[in-house]
């Protein structure tokens, strides 16, 4: 796990162990104290403004000039799909910047296999890619995993950026491709396996570097 990740878990730890310290102190204190607190409180809240970077990938909280004093986290609150899928992937969270991806991956993540399936209650390898390059980059491509390969450009399994497809020889027959699935990061690709349905695999897993033919880009 990144460090950012476990700073963001421990900071977050830290802080909800010190609100519910506060509110035992605050408990015991004068009215005329806790109304003070309070008061302290709100215009701290109040001067917390929300940054967002230009891709919208996470939001950083921030403090005016006049609040410098107040310590704040020092961490990059991320939407839950971020920390999952970083985790994942091993990487950073920053890196995790394509909302419409990460809650595609999350509205399909778990599905299970299904022969010739294209929905919810079951869903095969390539009706997964066709639905991901048709949600993801507004692009059609055929139906089945032999077709999109002949109608991909083929590219060199070093030269795989996120969006390329990756396809395999599962059945060990001469010149088949019976396995598709989309790459994303760190040598990962998203694919609707027989097995576990909609997950994350490595190209290097020895199932996957026995069985890889090649690759695809749009």
């Amino acid at each position: 796990m990144h460090f950012r990740i476990v700073l963001a878990i421990v900071s977050l730890a830290l802080v909800s162990c010190g609100t519910k310290k506060a509110t035992q102190s605050n408990s015991t204190a004068s009215p005329h104290q806790r109304n003070q607190s309070g008061a302290a409180k709100s215009r701290y809240l109040e001067d917390i403004s929300t940054q967002t970077t230009s891709s919208n990938d996470y939001i950083r909280p921030s403090l005016s000039n006049e609040s410098k004093n107040i310590p704040a986290l020092s961490i990059e609150m991320s939407f839950p799909a971020q920390f999952k899928y970083a985790i994942l992937l091993d990487v950073a969270v920053e890196e995790m910047n394509n909302r419409k991806m990460l809650s595609f991956l999350d509205e399909w993540w778990g599905t299970r296999y299904k022969y010739g399936g294209d929905g919810k209650d079951g869903i095969d390898c390539s009706a997964f890619t066709k639905r991901f390059v048709s949600a993801i980059y507004q692009k059609e491509i055929p139906r089945t995993s032999a077709q999109q390969y002949q109608a991909l450009v083929k590219i060199k399994k070093k030269d795989l950026k996120e969006g390329d497809l990756v396809f395999f020889n599962t059945q060990r027959r001469k010149g088949a491709i019976t396995h598709v699935g989309v790459y994303l990061k760190n040598n990962k690709f998203v694919h609707a396996s027989t097995s576990s349905g909609v997950m994350i695999s490595d190209l290097d897993d020895f199932y996957f570097s026995k069985r890889y033919v090649g690759a695809g880009r749009l």
